[in-house]
């Protein structure tokens, strides 16, 4: 699995190529997570724009890197998820805990800055 990172309105959008699969790419995927939540980057668009298939151990990671975010006060999203990785989401019934965008503008809007009150 190829992992890139780029910023982008104070969101860390986590570019991933290839297979997140079992082995080497769901630990690439942890630690990637791991690294940026230590860094207290908490707003994470993940982008399967070249994501060429994931199998269940990629999802359980995709899962488990979710709610460590979640954990950390974070939001973890998905952006760009082909045809296979959305209908493999869809049928492990997993796609509800997941806001999935096709928009990058739309995805990072998504991610709402802090009121004034919480400031």
């Amino acid at each position: 699995m190829n992992l890139d990172l780029r910023e982008k309105d104070g969101v860390t959008i986590l570019v991933l190529g290839g297979q997140l699969t079992g082995g080497a790419g769901d630990e690439q995927f942890r630690e990637a997570i791991d690294t940026l939540l230590a860094a207290g980057r908490t707003q994470i668009l993940v982008d399967f724009a070249d994501i060429t298939f994931m199998d269940s151990t990629g999802m359980g990671e995709l899962v488990s890197g979710h709610r460590t975010v979640e954990r950390f006060g974070g939001k973890l999203k998905i952006l760009n998820a082909n045809k296979r990785v959305h209908n493999s989401l869809t049928m492990a019934r997993l796609l509800p805990i997941f806001e999935v965008f096709d928009d990058e503008r739309k995805a990072l809007g998504s991610f709402a800055p802090a009121s004034s009150a919480e400031r």
